[in-house]
């Protein structure tokens, strides 16, 4: 008897570190989750950036590429406007240099297209508008972001279609704004001309998105 009381105390003992052991491996498993979460949050953001044309998908950006800044190798592609259509691609990116908005642009554009709505055209009321000054109109921010557009006449014989235009963010004056863009789709008419269809975002200064749109472009084969 007293040989069996002795030895219940050491198995007391032993039971807590069993319970013990597994909490660490808990914790690693947690962190597994988590890390296992995160690609699929940012497949869910590249779904959200994804064109709705045909079934060509558009890249996700490169972390490694800040938005709103476009990069040497942006840049050069901007060469791809003066490239034989059978050497463009699906997925080819470009970005242009950017412009700067004044107040005599959207005056002259006012004055123009006669759309002289008090937002655009006037200090004092638009202080007191949502936006809290004055804006520039979408159609001179859509007309600047085409006369962007490096286009080779050799290449780009017309502009097709503008479609699906969004206005995410008011362009102020003072505001740069430039394009990123990307061919998301390609197609022969016939024997001398082809259409490519891109994905136009126009940011500003700060790395905001302004407009997103898309262009089809009439191009020489």
């Amino acid at each position: 008897m007293s040989r069996a009381t002795a030895a219940q105390p050491e198995a007391r003992e032993s039971a807590p570190a069993q319970a013990r052991a597994p909490e660490p491996r808990a914790a690693e498993l947690g962190a597994a989750r988590r890390a296992s979460e995160a690609p699929e949050a940012g497949a869910a953001e590249a779904l959200h950036e994804t064109s709705h044309i045909g079934t060509q998908r558009v890249e996700p950006r490169s972390e490694a590429e800040p938005a709103g800044a476009p990069t040497d190798a942006a840049q050069a592609g901007a060469g791809l406007f003066a490239r034989p259509f059978g050497e463009l691609g699906v997925g080819d990116r470009f970005a242009t240099p950017g412009r700067s908005v004044t107040e005599s642009d959207i005056l002259q554009f006012a004055a123009l297209t006669g759309d002289a709505h008090l937002q655009h055209t006037d200090p004092d009321w638009a202080a007191g508008s949502r936006f809290g000054e004055q804006i520039a109109h979408g159609l001179l921010v859509l007309s600047f972001a085409v006369g962007l557009l490096p286009l080779d006449p050799d290449r780009v014989v017309a502009l097709r279609r503008v479609g699906d235009a969004v206005f995410k963010q008011p362009v102020k004056i003072g505001d740069t704004v430039h394009v990123e863009g990307q061919i998301v789709r390609t197609r022969e008419v016939d024997s001398e001309h082809g259409l490519v269809e891109a994905r136009l975002r126009i940011v500003n200064q700060g790395g905001r998105l302004a407009v997103r749109t898309d262009v089809e472009l009439v191009w020489r084969i």
